[in-house]
């Protein structure tokens, strides 16, 4: 007996052992199972909603945009802070623009109007912004960027800053600008830009592209249907 005692606790032992093992072998692949099916779940419903737009380039997902240092027309501290929210659409630009600019200005001018006439309810609520971002540190002043934009519109808001700070911004949004020097002209250079325009919504984040030439009826129309499928 003494014999049989001894032969059989090591086995036993050894075989709870190895149920032991099992179970938390198993425990943990439905552990880490159940984490894979949350998160899958989690992605497919947190995935935004596909809408169709008319005019513009919905992203896949809005891109969060990082914190910036401008000021605007007024001579206040402009910054990430400022776009959250709210919507806002923005463009960028120079107040020497030839062309390009004063129809940008108009465009968003026709935009906000539509807006407000198909949507009328929205006029306070889900009103957009409308941003003007200066590339002409140079010459655009606060002042004169408020007699700029305040001319076409009297809530139009207009920013600048430094060349560093403005490249930072503008690469995160894809656009583009370059000082182009013009001889035997009294404006002494130009700056070519990117004519696009771009919505960010509430959260401070770029949610849709609008390419030139743009449609104002048909932003309008988009912008409706965006901030209704939009998900914080």
């Amino acid at each position: 007996m003494a014999v049989e005692t001894t032969v059989n606790q090591p086995v036993n032992k050894g075989l709870q052992g190895l149920s032991l093992l099992f179970v938390l072998i198993a425990a943990a692949v439905t552990f880490a199972g159940g984490l894979w099916l949350g998160a899958t779940t989690y992605q497919t419903f947190s995935r935004p909603v596909a809408v169709a737009l008319e005019e513009g380039t919905l992203l896949p997902r809005p891109r969060p945009l990082a914190d910036f240092a401008l000021t605007d027309q007024d001579g206040r501290p402009f910054t990430l802070a400022n776009l959250r929210g709210a919507w806002t659409f923005l463009a960028i630009g120079y107040t020497h623009c030839p062309d390009v600019c004063p129809l940008m200005l108009a465009t968003f001018g026709a935009v906000e109007r539509q807006i407000d006439k198909d949507a009328p309810d929205r006029k306070v609520k889900a009103r957009p912004h409308f941003l003007f971002i200066s590339v002409d540190p140079q010459r655009d002043t606060p002042e004169r960027l408020a007699q700029y934009v305040r001319y076409a519109n009297p809530e139009f808001i207009g920013a600048t800053g430094e060349d560093a700070q403005l490249k930072a911004l503008t690469a995160q949004l894809g656009l583009l600008y370059t000082r182009v020097e013009v001889k035997d002209s009294a404006m002494g250079y130009l700056m070519d830009h990117s004519a696009s325009m771009l919505l960010v919504d509430p959260q401070g984040r770029l949610t849709a592209i609008f390419s030139a030439p743009q449609n104002p009826a048909g932003m309008a129309s988009d912008f409706l249907t965006i901030a209704a499928n939009h998900h914080s």
